[in-house]
Formats: C-alpha cells, structure tokens, sequence
C-alpha cells in the first residue's frame, strides 16, 4: 500500500509539473483549469498543498523573469548604456521617454496580466479543495489566499532587483517634460480665459488662476488626457511594485517645477511682492494635477473620512482650494509639503540676494515682507545671519568701500532686519561685524554726523527732502514707536491683556539675556549709530566743530535748518549737552542784529560828514560775525595784514560795537570769513568769492600791477610758503601770471590787462561768471577733534614718559587706569580708552614710543 501510494504521488505530482508548464507557456489558453484542479485536490489531500503552491510561483517567477522582466529592461538599454553627454541627447528628443516607457509598461503588464488569471486558475482550484474540506469539517491548509500577495510580492521582488540604476532618472525626465507640459498647457488656458472674458487685468500671471481639472467627467480637454496618460502610467508603475520610485520621481519633478516657478516670478526685482502669486500658483498647477491624478488612482480620501485616521476634535477643517473644493487629507499634505518647499526656497533666494535687497531699500520693502513671512514659516533665522555676516565682510567692511556708504549701509540695514525681526535679536549679531569694523576707522565720527545733518534722509545717493535730514526721520520714527508702545500697553482693557498674555512668546535663543524684550523692543537707530562711537560725547564734539565751520563759513544768517537740527539732537542728547552749540546759533542772531543796528548808526554818521562816504568804503558790505570764544571750539588764527581802506572800515565798526556794548570789545579774525570781489577788465567783469588772505592777495595788486613773492609776503604778513601756496588759485584762474624774479625762490608775480590773457592763462577754462571757491581749497576755520585732543592730551605726555620710565612696559588699560587715579587735580583726566589709544598711536608715529604685544615702552 505504501508503494501504491509514492507512486500515486510520484503520478500526480508529474501530472502536476505538465499541467502546470502547459498553463504558463500558453498564449492565453486557460483552458488547462479544469484538468488542473482535481490533480490539486489529489496533491492536497496527501499534504503537498504548500509543495504545489511554491512550485507555482516558482514556475511563474521563472517565466516572468525570463519573457517579461528581461525585455522590459531592454527597452531602456540604449539610455542605460550611454555616456553622460548621449544621455542629454536622449532628454531633449521630443516624444522621448513617453513612447518607449509606455511602450514597456504595456508589454509587461500584458504578462503579468496573463500570470494573474494563471494565479487565480491556481487559486480556484485550491479554494475548492479547501471548501470541501470545511464542509466535512476537516482541517486543510490554507494556501489559496496567500497566493496572489506572494505573487505580487515576487514581481516587484524580480523587478527591483534587476532595477538599474538609471531607471529613476528616467522616470524624473518624464514627469518634468509631461509637468512642463501640463503647466504652459494651464497657463494658455488663463490666457484665453482672460481674452473671452474682454477684461485684462492688471498683472496677468499665476496669481489669478483658478481653473480645475475633472477627469472623470464628459468634459476632455488636452489636460484632462494628459493627466490620464500620466495617471495611467503611474497606475502601471505601482502595479509592478515600484510605488516608492515613481513616487519619488514624481515628487522631484514636482519640487522642481515649483522651485523653476520661484526663481522666474522672484528674479532680481524686489519691488514686487512675490509669496502670494507663488502660493496660488501652487494651488493652480501642482495641487490640480495632484488632486486629478490622486482621484484616478483611487486614492483621493476624503478628510471627514474615519478610514483616513484618527483626528483631534480640535483640528480645524481645512479650508477649500478653487477648482477642488474640500481638499482630500493626502492633498492637505501635499499642500503644506509644497507650500513649505516654496517658502524655503524663496527664502534662500532672497537671504541669498539680501545684501542687494538692503541696498535698494525702501524700494525693495515688498521683498523684505515675502522673507519675513517665509522666515516666520520656516524658522530659519539663523541661516539669514550668517550668510549676510558673510556678505557684510566680503563686499562691504573692505578698504574700498567708503565709511558714508558703509554707515549709509548700515542704516538701511537696521531699518530692514527691524521689519523682519522687530525684537532686535538677529540685527544685534547682524550688526555687530560693522560696529567693530567702524570703530577702526578714523572719520567714522565726522561722517556719522554728516549723515545726521546733511539733510538727505540718510539715502546714500542724497535724495531725501529738502531740509529732511537722517535725525528728523529718526524723531519720527521714535515717536512713532512711542506711541504704538503706549497704545499697546495703556489702551487696552483687561480681557485684551489676558489675550495678549496667551499670545506671549519667549525670546529666540540667540537673544542676549542682559537685554530685556521690552527694551530690545525699541530699536534706536541713533542709539546703535553712537554704540560705534562709544559715548555721545564725542559725536556732539564733531557736531560742534562742524557746526563752528558752517557758521564761520556762512555767507548770510540763514540758520533755520541748523536750528531744527540743534532741537532735534537736544531730544536725543539733552540740552546740557547741546548748550554750548545753542549759544554758537544765539550768537549768529545776534550777530544778525547787532550788524543792523551798527550800520544804521554808521549811515547815520557818515551823512553828517558830507564827502566822507566817497572816500572811503561802505559799510553796508560788511557783515561780522560775532562769537562768543569761550563757547566755540579753537579758531585757527593767522595773522593777515588787509589793506589800508577795509582795515579803517573794520575799525570804525569795532568802535561802534564798543559804543553800544560797553564794555565788550571786538577782536577781529581776519583770516576767517568769505569775501565777494568783482575784478573788472576793459568794461568787463569776473566776479569770485574767496577767503580774506586771497582778497588781501590781489587787492594789493590794485596799488601796482607786479610784485615779488617776499614783497607781497611781507605785505601782507604771511610767509612765503603759505603765500605761493594761495597766490595759486588766482594763477589758476588766469588773473595772475608767474615769472621767475630776482632770486630762484623769489618769483615775480603780475596782473593780466585784459580779458583775452585772462582766457588764454587760464588752466581750467570756467565760465564767466561768478566763482565759488570748493571745499578743497579753503582750508578749516576751526580745530578738529583730534587736533583738540591732541592738544589737550599733552598735558599727560610727561605723566605717560613718567610712568613707562619707572614700569618699562604697561598695557593701554593699566595707563588708562593709572591716569584716571592719580590726574585727579585741573585738569583731571577724563578722556576715553579709545581717545587714550589715539594719542598713544600719535606718539608711537612720532617715535616717542613704541608698541610691543599690546604693550607700550619708551622708544630705545
């Protein structure tokens, strides 16, 4: 009995292998099913079932890897094999690779179709076996409903392990061209819905798209059967078991497009704002093809749907996109996915391109409120610190870069990261690199204040308001925030503050814990401006040398502008600070009256004294400045010999000053000042403004038309070498000619006679018309800062000789401290670390001493 039943076995299982070998190498013949099923039932019943069903799908892997598998690959053989420059080649051809992957994809999936029904022939003849012994209630192997998952599960198997590795690049130049393809398909499709509507809007881009796509409708349109030849691939893709690849692929090709889509809207304007037209472009093109292709494959789940997981019963309900309605919860992913990757690369484009941005700033305020909402999204704040501390030190804290464009810079920059982050937090790292750069520079001080006062709204190209100068704007601005601080904490009611209190947020972590957040809620432009300095003491002290100069300079007694200046830096500063500078303006209007009353006594005097006005000159064209000098800053004195008939004039207007404001006397800087001439020759006239020493110069030659260097240097009381040098601008202008004189270094100097010899002399060919002396060629009325400082800090040369004598070395901080303790008696020392350094750098230039490791000793 047991050798009838091995060979009863042995008989059924050969009969097995031959029916089963018939059914697959069949060309669609499954008519083998009904002869296959009761030797099935036979192999069963003596405990082969498990046998029968890995021999099967061993057959069918055989089979496919053999017919379907390897011709499948083969289709894409030419790209897989080529070189990288062949491949371009493969990309740019027009229909490729649409025709030959759907050409692949429909070959194998005929097969695998074809294997399917041969599984279920199998299937269905081990579920009758297995129904039959259920009815007889014995037990019997379970192998029919694990045999279509194994099935599967062994073509993806194949596949994936044959995969090469070009496939997925493959499958990324599909959907790029057939997405590229769908997008200028919708955008056409705007476009002829704006021609239809005969209303062209005012800025025809993808912000205004709202057009769907429904595939499963009567409508067809050329998108619709795009989506489906797509949708249908993906469809054949997944069945085969690569759902994760074309996932990726499709993703890629997704991502980017978008970021294409974000460069072309972004580009180098930043004068448009840029988010809102990408985000509905997101919901225009990708989340359309996503929401039609995710419907044709059947997996579009509906949000409310309780198979689509389990959900708080506080989460919101997402909001409905045009042309989709209610959005499905994997369309909701995408969405954020999408909008998240938009954000982030917008964000990188302008972090990117912010140095830029700042410069052209307020201009490109739009482009500074897209980064804002795209920082805000991602919370990437600190990779906009270091890339623009980058650009800060590569492109602007460089020697070539002037110091008014690298403050103008900085003001810009404050005003800009303030919008981004009006805590304060990133601009203190942000700014801190400028700050130390500009310490080092020695007309920081200068500029500062110029750009404070100069009127141009602090734009570095100078195009502010008239009379509307960087402080004015700052003065607003301060109250401005004023009142938006008392408006948020005096006008609100309890449940209001209750409110506010749940909405609080700590500081970031880069915030700096010795500031508090309501203090770094201000952010003082000017305070951070004087933090480059040090104190405020040493911008008020530049601001009252150039003030000095300006008023000393003045033609008129306009002071309106300066005045306005004065009160607004006494907001800042206070007006102990700002008094002596209040009592140089109080000066120029009295001096203002003061010349009006002088010359309406002295006209009064001359008509007394009949033929005195025609011999000498009219006081009328004299306007002195008064000063008081115990409040300006040191004049620089020179001593000018005038001629005969202005000095007689300068004399009658002092002793009539001393008549009125007995017993104040004036004492004349006649080196100071601006003078009007109009020098005539042959009927014609040539009319400069000049300093007194220049006047005095070609004045003299009115009593005789040549004179020699020392003649005319002794004349006027000036030395030969400060002589050649100002007898120069009237040799430039032509007036003058130059000749070689008795001695080598004294030259002959003579007055042309005419207009022609001025125009053929002359070096720079000007009009005739009135000359104003530059800048350039003035020179200051009145002692700089560090000319000031170095006169004052002299007083402690012999104390720093001193103490280097008997210590050898010592630091600048340990000098600094030792000066401060023992210079107590007048004058105490009150000087900066910074000014300390500067005057020890003076006597280092004049190799008094010398600097070694950061310390100071005694040149040897």
């Amino acid at each position: 009995m047991e050798a009838d039943d091995a060979d009863g076995s042995l008989d059924s299982w050969a009969q097995f292998c031959s029916l089963s070998n018939e059914l697959l190498g069949g060309d669609g013949d499954l008519s083998v099913g009904p002869r296959l099923a009761p030797v099935v039932a036979d192999l069963c019943t003596r405990g082969l079932a498990t046998l029968v069903r890995d021999y099967f799908l061993h057959s069918l892997e055989e089979t496919f890897r053999n017919n379907a598998v390897r011709k499948f690959w083969q289709h894409f053989h030419p790209y897989c094999s080529a070189s990288a420059v062949d491949r371009i080649k493969f990309c740019v051809k027009e229909h490729w690779p649409d025709e030959i992957l759907s050409r692949a994809l429909e070959d194998i999936c005929l097969e695998k179709s074809y294997q399917e029904k041969c599984v279920f022939v199998l299937v269905h003849a081990l579920q009758s076996y297995e129904d039959r012994m259920s009815k007889r209630k014995l037990k019997a192997v379970d192998c029919s409903s694990s045999l279509m998952p194994r099935y599967q599960l062994m073509v993806s198997s194949v596949l994936l392990t044959t995969l090469p590795s070009s496939f997925p690049e493959i499958l990324n130049v599909y959907f790029k061209k057939k997405l590229e393809e769908l997008n200028v398909i919708m955008a056409e499709s705007y476009e002829s819905d704006q021609l239809g509507n005969h209303e062209p809007s005012e800025s025809s881009n993808a912000s205004d798209w709202h057009c769907g796509m429904d595939i499963d409708g009567q409508e067809v349109s050329e998108s619709n059967f795009l989506v489906k030849n797509i949708g249908k691939v993906v469809g054949d893709l997944r069945c085969l078991g690569f759902t994760s690849v074309t996932e990726d692929a499709y993703s890629s090709a997704i991502i980017w497009l978008l970021k294409s889509k974000v460069y072309e809207l972004a580009g180098d304007d930043y004068r448009v704002p840029v988010l809102g037209c990408v985000k509905k472009w997101i919901q225009a093109v990708p989340l359309q093809f996503l929401h039609a292709l995710l419907t044709y494959l059947g997996d579009s789940v509906d949000y409310d749907s309780g198979s689509s997981g389990l959900k708080s019963p506080l989460a919101s309900r997402p909001s409905s996109f045009p042309g989709i309605g209610v959005p499905s919860e994997a369309l909701v992913r995408w969405h954020m996915r999408l909008e998240y990757f938009a954000y982030e690369t917008l964000q990188d484009l302008r972090i990117g391109k912010l140095f830029e941005i700042i410069v052209d700033y307020p201009e490109s305020s739009p482009a500074i409120e897209d980064l804002k909402l795209c920082l805000e999204y991602t919370g990437q704040h600190s990779k906009l610190v270091d890339s623009f501390i980058s650009s800060l030190r590569y492109r602007l804290l460089t020697a070539g870069a002037s110091t008014n464009d690298i403050l103008h810079q900085y003001v810009s920059t404050i005003k800009a990261l303030r919008t981004i982050d009006p805590t304060g937090v990133f601009l203190e790292a942000v700014g801190e690199p400028i700050r130390d750069y500009l310490r080092g520079r020695k007309d920081t001080i200068k500029c500062i204040v110029t750009m404070l006062t100069d009127g141009s709204g602090g734009n570095a190209s100078g195009t502010g308001n008239a009379g509307d100068n960087l402080l004015e704007e700052l003065n607003r601005d301060a109250e401005n925030q004023e009142n938006a601080d008392y408006d948020n904490h005096a006008n609100i009611d309890e449940k209001q503050a209750w409110l506010n209190s749940q909405s609080w947020e700590p500081d970031p972590v880069e915030a700096d814990p010795l500031k508090g957040s309501r203090n770094r809620r201000k952010v003082d432009i000017l305070g951070l401006m004087v933090s480059i300095i040090g104190s405020k003491d040493q911008l008020v002290n530049e601001y009252r040398v150039m003030l000095a100069e300006k008023l000393l300079n003045k033609a008129d007694f306009e002071i309106d502008s300066d005045i306005r200046t004065l009160e607004l830096l006494k907001i800042h500063f206070g007006e102990s600070s700002m008094q002596k500078c209040e009592i140089m303006l109080n000066d120029l209007i009295d001096s203002k009256r003061t010349n009006s009353n002088i010359k309406t006594s002295l006209l009064k005097s001359s008509q007394t004294v009949p033929g005195q006005e025609e011999a000498e000159i009219s006081h009328d064209i004299l306007d002195a400045t008064i000063i008081s000098s115990n409040f300006w800053p040191p004049i620089q004195t020179e001593d000018l010999v005038v001629p005969a008939s202005v000095d007689q004039l300068l004399s009658n207007y002092a002793k009539r000053f001393h008549q009125i404001k007995t017993p104040r006397k004036l004492l004349w800087k006649k080196n100071l000042g601006t003078v009007k001439l109009e020098l005539e020759f042959e009927g014609r006239s040539m009319q400069f403004t000049v300093a007194p020493v220049h006047a005095a110069i070609i004045m003299r030659f009115q009593e005789k038309p040549s004179w020699t260097s020392k003649t005319l240097a002794t004349e006027i009381g000036i030395p030969m070498d400060s002589l050649n040098r100002r007898i120069s601008f009237w040799t430039s202008k032509g007036i003058l000619t130059e000749s070689a004189g008795p001695d080598a270094d004294d030259h002959t100097f003579t007055v042309v006679d005419s207009m022609s010899d001025v125009n053929k002399n002359s070096i720079a060919n000007e009009r005739l018309a009135e000359y104003q002396m530059t800048e350039d060629e003035g020179e200051s009325s009145v002692a700089s800062v560090e000319e000031q400082l170095k006169k004052e800090m002299t007083v402690y040369e012999k104390f720093i000789i001193g103490m280097l004598t008997n210590f050898g070395s010592m630091s600048l901080d340990r000098i600094h401290n030792t000066l401060k303790m023992f210079c107590i008696a007048e004058p105490s020392y009150d000087k900066s670390l910074q000014q300390l350094q500067s005057f020890l750098s003076g006597l280092v230039a004049d190799e008094k001493l010398e600097t070694r490791d950061g310390l100071y000793l005694l040149k040897r």
